[in-house]
């Protein structure tokens, strides 16, 4: 049996740090254990070009705690009204590394995203001529699609004819939920990969519903069938290239989760490393966690793999976890797996 491993310092390539007090109290979780992360622009107002992407890492650095290493990884929110020159001259100065595509009103603070992707096909062009990526939320928002079927409904009527359009277009599909997701992303060649969440190889939709709501389960894209989550389990311990960590932690204060519209999100960031080694030895995986977690990522990405190690470690005691963060902006309850987890980060 394996107790202990050791593998380069992870990345997550999906991430929501928010701002003020709340970007204060949360980075330190991520921080602690991952060298990098792609941080999202949907703040409000969002992060549309490269001198508001420029403050916002500025925040990020000046929030950091001190001695940390951590990088955080830019990204730019993409609007109809979006300069593909700015782009260009943002990913040119090394700034920013991808352009997240939300289409409106698809998730948290999404209202600014796209509705007519004509609109947006000459920055696609000019992303697809520099190789910079574009990081896709791929759900419909039709309010006539079940909110279990948007993300396939999305891959047949606007990812596969995009990327036909724009056949060079590097693409992430971002935080995939379902078989669908997995297959589309198997068959896509060098030009596309898929993040996969932490709380989706872990919960199913049962887990939000069954025996009363659980708002702090619920998350955009919603966790579908238990089929869909085996699916997804099996394609990030495979040691496949095409899939990358990307936790898509998001933290709101309980008040907003716990409330008659909760909003959308699990917070991951504080236990995902622990949480992942336990998914990956029920696997029989526990060889390819680096190449999901550390290496995967940044060969897409066009990045060097960090020099750094984390050390997990496998205790006969469980890990016991904060039950929540609290931040001047008010609690934030951390994921709960609902299970005891016995592996420990310990360098």
């Amino acid at each position: 049996m394996t107790h202990s491993l050791t593998l380069r310092r992870p990345d997550d390539w999906h991430l929501h740090l928010r701002d003020g007090a709340m970007l204060k109290g949360v980075l330190p979780e991520t921080a602690r254990h991952f060298a990098r992360a792609l941080i999202m622009p949907n703040l409000v107002p969002p992060v549309v070009t490269g001198a508001q992407a420029q403050a916002y890492r500025d925040r990020i650095m000046a929030a950091l705690p001190t001695g940390s290493a951590f990088q955080p990884l830019m990204t730019l929110y993409l609007t109809e009204a979006t300069d593909p020159a700015d782009v260009a001259a943002a990913a040119a100065s090394g700034l920013v590394k991808a352009v997240k595509l939300y289409p409106a009103g698809a998730t948290t603070n999404s209202h600014s995203g796209v509705a007519d992707f004509s609109k947006v096909q000459a920055v696609l062009e000019k992303m697809a001529e520099i190789g910079l990526p574009l990081c896709l939320h791929g759900e419909v928002t039709d309010p006539s699609v079940d909110i279990f079927d948007r993300e396939a409904v999305f891959i047949d009527t606007i990812l596969d004819p995009l990327r036909r359009r724009i056949p060079s277009l590097r693409v992430v599909m971002e935080h995939i939920t379902t078989e669908e997701g997995v297959a589309y992303a198997r068959s896509g060649g060098d030009n596309l990969a898929a993040t996969i969440t932490t709380h989706h190889l872990i919960i199913n939709r049962n887990h939000i519903l069954a025996g009363g709501i659980k708002p702090h389960y619920y998350c955009l894209p919603v966790a579908k069938r238990e089929k869909h989550r085996l699916a997804l389990r099996a394609a990030a311990t495979s040691g496949e290239a095409r899939f990358l960590l990307g936790t898509d932690s998001a933290p709101h204060v309980d008040a907003l989760k716990e409330h008659a519209c909760g909003c959308a999100g699990c917070f991951t960031a504080t236990n995902t490393m622990p949480l992942l080694a336990h998914v990956f030895e029920e696997e029989a995986a526990l060889h390819n966690l680096e190449s999901f977690a550390a290496l995967n990522g940044p060969a897409f990405y066009r990045l060097p793999v960090n020099e750094g190690h984390i050390t997990l470690v496998k205790h006969e005691q469980p890990q016991s976890f904060p039950e929540k963060i609290l931040t001047e902006a008010g609690p934030v309850t951390v994921f709960n797996p609902g299970f005891p987890v016995h592996w420990h980060v310990e360098a």
